[in-house]
């Protein structure tokens, strides 16, 4: 058995079943080992492709997939999509050939040749790990599925050496370690609990690292009486408009209002970030009550706002561990009227009255009415943005996006195909502007390749129309934002796709009627002038 064979057997052993990746000469072995195995394989276009892609397939599963990376190019071109994760904490294994171990550090211009590979992926990497002996691989892999099960998710990179590769290694059978998160220390439950039942206006803000246990999420802020917050990564945690959620509305005054009122915070897996809390960039996000924070991640812990109680624990642990220290009732003199609060805030807010997102409420009733259960995955776009304040998921792990953390533009379209090979009873719909679907225009070839239910709704405003805007206020000139879009009708014969124009909710609502799981992908280009005309 050479290394790359144990790797393989060792990536079935942990449950990982999808390997995304492009071979090169570098990974021959792999693709040697990964030809006699279970696991699928999924080539995209390009390597930004196979970790925006492994990414998507995480955040709609659960669970990690690997992403099979040539040394050089091939890093440098998944890095982005490397530091999506990294930012949204998603689990991601890459694995990467490198020069042989003689060779290494000695700058001799061979193929693919990088100074300090391993270093230069650490920066958008939990772990960066080159491989010197063989026999060390299932420590190794180990120590990355660990760090996936037990500790703040990320992208783990793996480098091999190319005479490690293909070295023998003993044919033992493969093995996994049951690795299980963190539980919360009883002495913290005990306070934490008392805090939580003494308080008069208690506030919760549930961040993705609730998305495992909504079941228990729901419960507790039920339990509690108290309104919720839930990011954008936690959207759907609490299913579909509960009373109780306020959604990702932290950067809205009356929002706010309401959490400087709190007396008691209860923080969940939250990194009460920026691009969550305070999206109009005024550090006005403010907590004035006692702040408990739970995070799987001890630096986390001191990270934004300052907590009154740290528990270092699994969100589902934490709150599995809150509502059994709980009372089940309170005495109706002590109600705390969650959603009548809830309720007041909504109705501040007015949402959907708001003049920058009423036009895109038709979008997400129709998206709502024509594909109840869909997954929607969307990039840096205008509707994206929006829709992280209007839409409401019937379960977590159906919205996604690069809206938030690191913000890249690409990540609609190949995150929508990861998720779509993830969940194939789902449909999906990647949500994308004009501008940032040519970032990944050849992935259009992988989505035809798959033949999954996917409908890629392209929202065409004729180039960066956020910039623009940002531009106007700013009193910017429109440089640089400005694009002509490809035909799209004429790029969807090309690869194979179905294609139709729509310009209202109604054309809207009769095109994702053709999505099926039978069919080609389904293209859907939004003429954002004239869906304006027409509400």
């Amino acid at each position: 058995m050479t290394c790359a064979q144990q790797l393989i057997a060792l990536l079935e052993a942990y449950g990982v079943d999808t390997a995304f990746g492009i071979p090169g000469v570098h990974t021959i072995e792999l693709y040697r080992a990964l030809g006699t195995s279970g696991l699928a394989h999924i080539t995209p276009r390009h390597e930004q492709g196979a970790g925006f892609m492994a990414d998507g397939y995480a955040r709609a599963s659960g669970k990690p997939a690997a992403c099979f990376i040539i040394s050089g190019p091939g890093m440098t071109n998944i890095a982005t999509a490397m530091g999506q994760a990294l930012a949204d904490s998603v689990p991601m294994l890459v694995i990467s050939s490198v020069n042989q171990r003689a060779s290494l550090g000695r700058g001799q211009g061979r193929l693919h040749e990088m100074r300090h590979q391993g270093e230069t992926l650490s920066g958008v990497s939990v772990l960066s790990h080159t491989l010197h002996d063989p026999a060390a691989l299932p420590e190794v892999l180990a120590r990355a599925f660990a760090v996936f099960a037990s500790a703040r998710p990320g992208p783990v990179h793996i480098e091999i050496p190319l005479d490690v590769m293909a070295a023998p290694v003993p044919e033992n059978a493969p093995s996994a370690a049951h690795v299980f998160p963190p539980a919360p220390a009883p002495e913290a439950l005990t306070l934490a609990t008392d805090w939580l039942a003494n308080a008069e206006r208690p506030l919760v803000l549930l961040g993705g690292g609730t998305v495992a246990a909504p079941e228990a999420a729901q419960a507790l802020v039920e339990r509690l009486d108290a309104p919720a917050f839930t990011t954008i990564n936690a959207k759907g945690v609490l299913a579909q408009d509960h009373p109780l959620d306020l959604g990702a509305t932290m950067s809205l005054p009356a929002a706010r209002r309401l959490a400087a009122e709190a007396d008691v915070v209860l923080a969940l897996g939250t990194e009460i970030g920026e691009t969550d809390y305070d999206l109009v960039f005024d550090g006005g996000f403010r907590l004035d009550g006692r702040l408990i924070r739970v995070d799987i991640d001890p630096q986390q812990l001191g990270r934004n706002q300052a907590p009154d109680l740290a528990l270092l624990a699994e969100a589902g642990q934490a709150m599995r561990g809150l509502l059994a220290h709980l009372p089940p009732d309170r005495p109706r003199s002590a109600q705390r009227d969650g959603a009548d609060r809830a309720a007041e805030v909504r109705d501040a807010l007015a949402i959907a009255e708001d003049p920058e997102l009423a036009p895109y409420v038709p979008l997400y009733i129709t998206l709502r009415a024509a594909l109840p259960d869909a997954i929607v995955v969307g990039d840096s776009t205008g509707p994206v943005y929006a829709g992280n304040f209007l839409a409401s998921m019937p379960a977590p792990r159906r919205w996604f996006n690069a809206a938030t953390g690191f913000g890249t533009l690409g990540y609609g379209l190949p995150a929508a195909l990861g998720a779509a090979t993830a969940r194939p009873d789902l449909p999906v719909i990647a949500l994308v502007g004009d501008g940032g679907l040519q970032f990944v225009l050849g992935e259009l070839g992988t989505a035809r390749d798959l033949g999954r239910p996917v409908a890629i709704v392209i929202w065409n405003n004729d180039g960066y129309d956020e910039i623009r805007r940002y531009m106007s206020l700013s009193e910017v000139s429109h440089l640089g934002v400005d694009l002509a879009a490809p035909g799209f009708d004429a790029l969807a014969k090309a690869y194979a796709c179905r294609y139709q124009g729509v310009s209202s909710p109604a054309n809207l609502y009769e095109a994702l009627g053709r999505l099926d799981a039978a069919a080609s992908p389904l293209i859907i280009e939004v003429d954002a002038a004239a869906w304006a005309k027409a509400l």
